[in-house]
């Protein structure tokens, strides 16, 4: 991965100028200049929807799905779409790693290596999954039949951030799309430019007009009508609890669509005594990746006291790797936030943070102009730490120290988020008793944030319902439907 080639691919990159609706590309009312967040310059006009293109695109997906072929086609059929799309994304794979780089700054590594890979994969595993959702046959009386069926829901809106573009894009669309559903996705006011050129590429894979369609706007303006629209029947968005909060009421004021949320996260990394030297290993990548900007990252390292110094230690010399560089550069690890208002937000909770009784052991600082943040730990944090309560969204990680299990459960469980956690230890049996005491969607033990298509993806409490990922987000997607036959 040449860093010259990358910087010059990134010159002559042309990125997408309109809204993606009924399988055309389509101007808007208005535009808004679109700027990159590795160097603030500025990419080019997109158009920007308002409330009138968020109705013309609910109304082409309403069109497609209930007049079109595509909830009609056998799930063989679709499926089959699927996996064409796949393969063209990854024909194209370097042009989309490009526009998630340039519109909200991912290293060209991880977008090339890993966005791009989640996405080719999604799409792959709903293909192969749209023909095997079975329906019912229960056991009734003798003369009477009973049917169990799945139906696609309708028309989706899917709400997706800017932090993974493409592979949450991809968690919402594909289940979506391989259950018969059709989909109106907006793209986060940061990276509107990556899922317009998807897009494009699932009408070329096959997918009819109407299918798919893809809008840039405000969420005040856009967002608000989807959550609002009597059209749709199903909204499912990844983003900030009082976002969340808006779409369930939106929900609830119009036709009571579905709500299906992933929200944020505070995620506790419980180090014991017995594993110190494997959790320091993950704790810099668990925070760090992405800049911080994972509703997942392990922005809470829970440490027993006999071994904090040592893993702290650790992890500050593990942060000195993740000095924030260029992002087209391929061996740059972090790049920058994703724009000022972000970093503003995220220095402004560290100085109420530091404030508090926090003390900055390494980084805090933006030294590169722009939006970038050095990687930055922060130990002596309290419980009500600003930097312990709050989803920051950026490379800060704040150190608690505990004495023994009960206490260590008690640290991680004081939170209002409940999206994953992390369980360091060479002890089995403590293991179990510590994930199972966890409220968390996901616990990993003795790792960090692996996982597969096969497996749900979600969270409780403030960090929502409803799961991304695997068969069981096909149920968001599908009604049920029973049909009761007397045959005599």
């Amino acid at each position: 991965m040449d860093h010259v080639s990358w910087i010059e691919r990134a010159e002559a990159v042309r990125p997408p100028r309109g809204l993606w609706i009924g399988g055309e590309e389509r101007a808007a009312a208005t535009s808004r200049t679109i700027v990159t967040p590795r160097d603030g310059a500025a990419l080019g006009e997109l158009a920007w929807a308002d409330a009138a293109d968020a109705d013309a695109a609910v109304a082409a997906a309403r069109r497609a799905f209930d007049h079109g072929p595509w909830p009609r086609l056998a799930a063989r059929e679709r499926g089959e779409t699927l996996l064409r799309w796949a393969d063209l994304v990854e024909q194209h794979r370097d042009e989309l790693a490009l526009l998630v780089t340039l519109e909200m700054g991912k290293p060209i590594r991880h977008a090339w290596e890993i966005e791009l890979r989640a996405l080719i994969r999604c799409l792959r595993y709903y293909g192969g999954l749209a023909d095997k959702i079975p329906g019912e046959a229960p056991q009734t009386v003798d003369g009477e039949i009973a049917l169990v069926t799945r139906e696609p829901a309708g028309v989706v809106a899917a709400v997706v951030p800017w932090n993974f573009p493409l592979t949450i894009g991809g968690w919402k669309m594909a289940p979506a799309l391989a259950a018969g559903c059709t989909v109106v996705l907006k793209t986060a006011e940061q990276s509107p430019l990556s899922m317009q050129k998807v897009a494009a590429l699932g009408t070329e894979a096959g997918l009819p007009a109407g299918a798919f369609n893809v809008l840039s706007g405000d969420g005040v303006t856009v967002g608000r009508r989807l959550g609002e629209h009597p059209d749709v029947d199903v909204l499912t968005f990844t983003g900030s609890t009082p976002v969340g909060r808006h779409f369930l009421r939106y929900a609830g004021d119009s036709n009571l669509k579905r709500v299906h949320l992933e929200l944020g996260g505070k995620s506790p990394n419980i180090v014991f005594p017995d594993a110190p030297d494997l959790g320091a290993a993950a704790a810099a990548w668990a925070v760090f990746f992405n800049a911080g900007q994972m509703c997942t990252a392990g922005a809470r390292l829970l440490v027993h006291r006999s071994v904090s110094d040592q893993v702290v230690e650790a992890v500050v010399a593990a942060a000195d790797r993740w000095r924030p560089a260029d992002p087209l550069l391929p061996d740059t690890v972090m790049g920058p936030l994703v724009d000022r208002r972000g970093l503003d937000r995220v220095l402004g909770r560290l100085a109420t943070g530091i404030a508090q009784g926090g003390t900055i052991r390494c980084g805090g600082e933006s030294r590169r102009g722009g939006s970038y943040l050095e990687p930055t730990v922060v130990t002596d944090t309290g419980p009500d730490n600003v930097l312990v309560r709050e989803e920051l969204f950026g490379p800060v990680l704040a150190v608690q120290t505990f004495d023994d299990e009960a206490s260590a459960i008690e640290l991680a469980r004081d939170t209002e988020f409940g999206l994953a956690a992390a369980v360091w230890t060479a002890d089995l049996g403590r293991a179990h008793r510590v994930a199972r005491a966890m409220r968390a969607g996901t616990v990993w033990v003795n790792c960090y944030e692996e996982g597969d298509m096969s497996v749900p993806f979600g969270g409780v409490k403030l960090s929502g319902s409803g799961r991304d990922k695997s068969r069981h987000a096909m149920d968001q997607y599908t009604d049920l439907k029973t049909v009761w036959i007397n045959h005599g």
